[in-house]
């Protein structure tokens, strides 16, 4: 949701997560940025605890937009703030709560480090991919609830999902699928065979 002043958008989303377990996720500020599939990065480095150099480029816009920034970190009693270095986004805020089954997680873009008039002005630089985040981050989440206990599973998402760029991950979905369908009807045709000619 953006507000008519333009100078913040919100999203929301509900977690399985008690509050210190979702604070605990968040830490890992790459990770955070990296589900959401509409950011494809070239640089992510630490330069420092809590300070990042960031360069990528962003697809929710009718034409993707190149970033290139420095992030840093500030950790807040309720959450975390991330200060940007360049562009029309001065800061994104996390703020985490209690919720009556888990945790609430709120991600706020401020836009209110520029005059009005360069905001209205810039409006097409407006980052459209919050909505899709929120929504990346709570599937993410609720498999991370299930799973993440088995260390194999969290190898793979740190090792191998997490550096894919976003359009290697979706092709990489489909061969699994395609993968999963060719095994499935190679065992009807086994089980056939064996129903017809072998009893």
């Amino acid at each position: 949701m953006q507000t008519e002043e333009q100078d913040l958008a919100w999203a929301s989303l509900i977690t399985p997560l008690s509050v210190e377990a979702l604070k605990s996720f968040c830490q890992d500020i790459e990770r955070l940025y990296r589900i959401n599939p509409m950011l494809e990065f070239n640089e992510w480095k630490e330069t420092g605890e809590y300070h990042f150099v960031v360069s990528g480029k962003n697809s929710s816009h009718d034409t993707p937009i190149d970033f290139q920034y420095e992030l840093e970190v500030t950790e807040l009693a309720d959450g975390f703030q991330l200060d940007y270095s360049k562009g029309l986004k001065s800061k994104t805020v996390l703020k985490i709560e209690a919720a009556p089954e888990g945790s609430k997680l709120t991600i706020t873009d401020h836009y209110d480090g520029h005059s009005e008039e360069e905001r209205k002005a810039r409006l097409d630089e407006v980052d459209k991919s919050l909505v899709v985040w929120a929504n990346y981050l709570q599937e993410f989440i609720i498999s991370w609830d299930k799973w993440s206990r088995f260390a194999l599973w969290r190898w793979y998402i740190r090792r191998i999902w997490q550096p894919m760029k976003p359009s290697g991950r979706r092709i990489t979905y489909m061969l699994l699928w395609i993968s999963l369908v060719e095994v499935s009807l190679i065992s009807l045709g086994v089980a056939i065979y064996f129903v017809e000619y072998v009893n």
